[in-house]
């Protein structure tokens, strides 16, 4: 007997949808049946990926959001659930890095990844998270079905990796920042989780895997690869369903053995 898991009647908020992992968590979550949000500062491109999804068949809206701005998270979240309705799915996904020694790492350079990856994925989930717990709490008994919240962290906040040190200490703060909201908001029926990715070829750094330090990069890893979006589809829809009823908290390595 086959196994599915159907998404149909779930809202999606989907951030940095706009290329690379968070496109690809978009299309997945839509393939499975949840109308998707898609949320980024570049609306061009997400316009383009909302017609893909529907010319798959799948349901899919755009906002515009800047997760630096505060009133850019308020107002993105009001007019998606003003649009689509609730928001049952949120994939934390926006995340920006540097490449320098941290020596060289200037106060700007800290702020902008910091200001995107820790304090604007925060941010976004606290929206997301006080209308999640809102609804809970206005429920009748055994109505609320239940909030998911998927923060994509990375292992290099599980492992220190050299050239990108503030990346590094931005997405570890995500796993602390997950595994607190667990705590506070399991009692609601939200369940908070995240994935750390290992190296994944994506648009934005494929032609770096054809380079000779993406080749001794590539050597270096457990089985000499580098994963593709596809390849985290099903843990994504997993984390968004019912079925991940009893997963809350969990800190999940996606990334090939890397980090161990």
């Amino acid at each position: 007997m086959a196994y599915s898991i159907d998404l149909s009647g779930r809202v999606a908020l989907v951030t940095g949808a706009s290329s690379g992992l968070g496109a690809q968590f978009a299309r997945t979550l839509a393939e499975a049946g949840a109308a998707v949000v898609l949320a980024s500062r570049r609306t061009d491109k997400l316009r383009d990926l909302r017609l893909q999804i529907e010319a798959a068949g799948g349901d899919a809206h755009v906002v515009e959001m800047d997760v630096t701005n505060l009133d850019s998270i308020k107002s993105a979240v009001a007019h998606a659930e003003t649009e689509v309705g609730s928001i049952d799915i949120l994939v934390n996904n926006s995340g920006v890095s540097t490449t320098q020694r941290l020596v060289d790492v200037t106060e700007e350079d800290y702020d902008f990844v910091m200001n995107t990856n820790t304090k604007g994925a925060f941010f976004v989930a606290q929206e997301v998270g006080k209308r999640m717990v809102a609804r809970s709490r206005g429920a009748a008994p055994g109505t609320f079905t239940g909030g998911r919240i998927i923060n994509i962290a990375s292992m290099a906040g599980l492992k220190v990796l050299q050239q990108i040190g503030v990346y590094c200490m931005s997405k570890a703060a995500v796993v602390h920042m997950t595994r607190a909201m667990a705590l506070e908001w399991g009692k609601f029926g939200i369940n908070t989780n995240a994935i750390c990715p290992g190296y994944i070829d994506t648009e934005i750094n494929h032609h770096h895997w054809e380079t000779e330090g993406g080749q001794k990069l590539m050597s270096m890893l457990p089985r000499k690869r580098v994963g593709q979006p596809k390849d985290l589809d099903a843990l994504i829809v997993m984390l968004a369903s019912a079925q991940s009823d009893f997963i809350n908290g969990a800190i999940i390595a996606a990334d090939d053995g890397f980090a161990l």
